[in-house]
């Protein structure tokens, strides 16, 4: 007997269709999977065999050859498991094979025949929305979050036997069967407070009225949220630097539908969210260590192609703390996201494209001593010269934002008045980010250049100071592109939609300060 089963496998962050075909024959007793199954894909033969017989299903004592169709990629994981015991069941008649075709299985077996959660059922159900998908209990949060009326869940395999016999009714909401499991679950939940999501949470509950002074670094955070654009805080160990960048995600906006799907795709397949999280609407925040490899930053590393942190910040804040002790090639890497807001990783066998749509937010020390300023730095130019090689100067030219921040003064540290709050700076950056989608349909730090010349046109003081910062050398190609969208940003900010004003350029140049002068930078007044 022959039964074909739908099921999906997880390849990076999106799911790809399988056709499970099962086939029973004449010939001794045996178990072959084919179509390029990795280890545990293999072993889904133990697995299910164990499950049918706990749920107290006939094991075929045929010669048994599964095919996970198309044959030309690679299939890994557990994903496949109860289709393929759904297609064993087929292919012995005790389940009709007509009603098959309605349905699509997502879901691995434990050896008593329970359903147990994947990571990245979200995608892997968006690969299948032209059937309804049938998922472990604690998957169906998450996995409504992407097609909410096709998706049901069931206990065990018994049950989906039962319900697809039309003998019982599918579960359409998660409920404990055991008290076990309900304690596991909170146990895993917790465990997952460390997760992207959770972090973001906490990061966005810190308040900006917290910063005792820094009019100027709490400006360019400002500029940065509202306009999206990369920013680069240069001071001295205790400015604030790591508390200012930890407060930006607070004053982004709620993700859209479309970036909250995204985004909820790239955090399913590595399972950080909790089970009953749903769509992800708060921007992630991601804050890796400075000794991630390439790797985990980037992205792949295994058969499966696991997103880096810079997809997992994709939509949010890559915050890169201590930016001068990540390795220099790390750091390299990240140019060709920061331009195109993907990343495209290949690989002998197979290659794939992931979203790298991030706001990178990087902090670090003007010297090895973290002093920068004459009198106090203890550092000799050659220690200095060193210190600033390992940042190249292709990818500081990708920071629109470059701002000293020096440490705060006495006056502002002890006094009792509290800065701007997060919602204040919140609801302006909203207005200025709303601006600028209804102009242009995106935020100003992904204008084109002929957006530019339409929707941030300069005043004729400005146009001539921006040509002799280009004619001195002050200024790149992609540096003058970059100021100009930084002014439109600043323009939004004081109400300014129309002509880009020479006082407006003058604050982005002014932010824009080289990384060798460190604190030298002059202050601005605000």
């Amino acid at each position: 007997m022959f039964a074909s089963v739908r099921s999906a496998t997880l390849l990076g962050v999106r799911g790809s269709r399988v056709d499970v075909e099962v086939h029973a024959g004449i010939g001794l007793p045996g178990f072959t999977v084919v179509g390029q199954p990795d280890e545990v894909c293999r072993e889904s033969r133990d697995r299910v065999r164990a499950a049918l017989l706990s749920a107290g299903l006939p094991w075929p004592t045929r010669r048994v050859t599964v095919n996970l169709a198309p044959t030309g990629d690679r299939k890994s994981g557990a994903c496949l498991d109860l289709a393929i015991a759904i297609g064993l069941l087929a292919a012995q008649e005790i389940v009709s094979v007509d009603v098959l075709s309605e349905f699509a299985f997502v879901a691995e077996l434990g050896l008593d025949g329970s359903l147990r959660p994947l990571r990245g059922a979200t995608p892997l159900v968006l690969a299948l929305t032209d059937r309804t998908t049938i998922v472990a209990p604690e998957n169906f949060v998450e996995a409504s979050a992407a097609t909410p009326s096709n998706v049901l869940c069931a206990q065990n395999l018994f049950d989906v036997v039962e319900c697809l016999a039309g003998r019982a009714d599918w579960q359409r909401e998660v409920r404990d069967s055991k008290p076990t499991d309900a304690l596991n679950r909170r146990r895993d939940n917790r465990d997952r407070d460390v997760s992207a999501n959770s972090s973001a949470e906490r990061v966005s509950a810190l308040d900006m009225a917290d910063v005792q002074g820094q009019p100027v670094a709490r400006r360019a955070l400002e500029i940065a949220a509202a306009g999206a654009h990369h920013l680069l805080l240069v001071g001295p160990p205790g400015a604030g630097k790591t508390m200012l960048a930890e407060r930006l995600v607070g004053l982004l906006p709620p993700l859209t539908d479309e970036e909250a799907i995204a985004t909820t795709m790239v955090h399913s397949s590595v399972h950080l969210e909790s089970p009953n999280a749903g769509l992800i609407r708060r921007a992630p925040y991601r804050a890796p260590h400075h000794s991630s490899s390439m790797v985990s930053m980037v992205g792949g590393g295994t058969a499966l192609m696991r997103p880096g942190e810079i997809s997992l910040a994709s939509n949010g804040v890559l915050f890169l703390d201590e930016l001068g002790e990540f390795a220099p090639s790390v750091l390299d890497a990240l140019r060709q996201p920061l331009e195109q807001g993907i990343v495209r990783l290949a690989r002998a066998r197979t290659s794939v494209v992931m979203p790298a749509k991030f706001l990178l937010v990087a902090a670090t020390n003007p010297c090895p001593c973290g002093e920068g300023s004459p009198g106090a730095c203890t550092c000799d130019e050659s220690a200095r010269a060193r210190y600033l090689r390992r940042f190249s100067g292709p990818l500081l030219d990708r920071f629109d934002l470059r701002v000293a921040v020096s440490r705060p003064k006495t006056d502002e540290l002890v006094s009792p008045q509290r800065g701007e709050s997060t919602r204040d700076v919140a609801n302006r950056v909203a207005a200025a980010r709303e601006l600028a989608f209804f102009r242009s349909g995106c935020a100003n730090s992904a204008l084109s250049r002929e957006q530019l010349d339409l929707v941030a046109p300069l005043s004729r003081s400005a146009e001539k100071r921006l040509r002799r910062e280009l004619e001195n050398g002050r200024l790149t190609g992609r540096g003058y592109h970059r100021v100009r969208r930084v002014a439109r940003t600043v323009a939004d900010l004081d109400g300014a939609p129309d002509v880009v004003s020479d006082e407006h350029l003058n604050l982005a140049l002014m932010m824009r300060v080289d990384l060798a002068s460190g604190l030298r930078a002059r202050e601005l007044q605000f």
